[in-house]
């Protein structure tokens, strides 16, 4: 019955839906944290510094393992690898709302980012497999809605810790998360590999092992796949920067209250990125059967004109214009979520696509945590953050711009 549910022409979509439950709940279990600071640093007496550790620990341990855990999404089954993270990085969710000291916190959130580190590689992976080039980047960009509406109602972070405490919603959620692995051991499926010496497709999941070593040759030899590298490092950098400590920049900037400030940092950029997945999503598939490169320009286009709006919102000093300014900001990071995974399609082996995003996964969030980290560092040095805002801007650009050197073969 399961292998028939799988091969209905309406189940690349169920897969989209069932998955994007996993995304939201992926962004809003590692984000809970960030619009819950002053409690947590009140009860464990943390410097901005620790604080912003706590982050950066979960983004190293992610970022260290994802490259793993997208080569075992590519060598065994990605529906496995998906059901073994959920599961784990919600128990570490509800662990995270029973620590005792900011040490035992430091390891839940760890174990949290080991265990999210499997999902997205294989997530996106399996999403691609189902879906072709015509229907591939709207696909990948409704799978990356529900990271954003994870981030946006993390914002309500702030509003549980003020109603019932901090640790409530890492209870709630957590447990959630347990019981929806349950569901996607009953309806997930893989899709079947096709065997490279043949055009028969079957039914094993492995068809043929996957080695490291030839993986990573494969993804190292090409200079497109550098290029990519290269813009989703500096993304990472300037994404997990401005998301992490934007609660604290509104609230100091604007003198918002800590309700206010969580869920204005996490609501507003990603209703823009809901609107720039899709837009993007449907721009990119329509766009792409006159012109290859369409993934490409599309994320082109959309920081082009988002990063100076970026700049706008660290500077200005009317809320209305932050909120405009993060919405149309969110908007093009939703061009390039809709869009990254269809492009690694189009520069690398089709054998090793969840390897590929693992990498960039790795790299970039190695960053992105130090970012973070140095980030808090800066603030307590009395730094201000939109100085730092302004500079992580203008090198995105400048790595955006050099994604129009890749060079893109035919979809797999």
């Amino acid at each position: 019955m399961k292998q028939s549910l799988y091969k209905r022409t309406w189940y690349p979509w169920m897969l989209v839906a069932l998955l994007w439950v996993v995304a939201f709940l992926n962004y809003l279990d590692r984000i809970l944290i960030t619009t819950m600071r002053d409690p947590i640093v009140g009860e464990f007496s943390l410097t901005d510094a620790q604080f912003g550790l706590l982050t950066s620990v979960f983004l190293w341990s992610y970022g260290i393992l994802s490259p793993f855990g997208g080569f075992l999404a590519d060598r065994y089954s990605r529906k496995n690898v998906i059901i073994f993270s959920v599961a784990v990085w919600s128990l570490a969710t509800v662990w995270t709302g029973y620590v005792s000291s900011f040490e035992e916190m430091l390891a839940a959130r760890i174990v949290m980012g080991v265990s999210e580190a499997f999902y997205i590689p294989a997530g996106l992976a399996l999403i691609t497999d189902y879906h072709t080039g015509k229907t591939r980047s709207l696909a990948t960009g409704i799978h990356f809605s529900g990271l954003y509406a994870g981030l946006a109602l993390g914002g309500v972070g702030g509003y549980i810790a003020e109603l019932w405490g901090w640790r409530y919603g890492f209870h709630i959620f957590g447990l959630f998360g347990c019981a929806y692995a349950i569901v996607l051991l009953l309806l997930l499926g893989d899709r079947e590999k096709k065997n490279n010496n043949s055009t028969e497709e079957s039914t094993d999941t492995l068809v043929q092992p996957i080695q490291l070593g030839p993986t990573i040759r494969s993804l190292v030899g090409g200079r497109s796949y550098w290029l990519l590298l290269v813009y989703f490092v500096v993304f990472g950098i300037a994404n997990w920067l401005i998301y992490a400590w934007l609660p604290t920049f509104l609230r100091d900037q604007f003198a918002l209250g800590l309700g206010d400030a969580g869920i204005s940092a996490t609501l507003y950029p990603q209703i823009g990125s809901f609107i720039g997945v899709l837009l993007g999503g449907v721009w990119a598939d329509r766009w792409f059967k006159k012109n290859p490169r369409s993934r490409i320009l599309v994320i082109v286009i959309g920081f082009t004109v988002g990063v100076p709006f970026l700049i706008l919102m660290s500077w200005t000093s009317l809320f209305l214009t932050a909120i405009i300014a993060l919405f149309i900001f969110g908007m093009a990071r939703g061009f390039s979520d809709a869009n990254l995974m269809p492009i690694i399609r189009q520069i690398v082996d089709s054998r090793y696509v969840a390897t590929a995003y693992g990498f960039l996964n790795f790299l970039s969030t190695i960053a992105g945590g130090l970012m973070v980290y140095l980030g808090g560092a800066l603030k307590d040095a009395d730094i201000n953050l939109s100085l730092i805002y302004v500079v992580a801007a203008g090198l995105l650009l400048l790595a955006t711009w050099s994604l129009l050197l890749i060079k893109v073969k035919k979809e797999s």
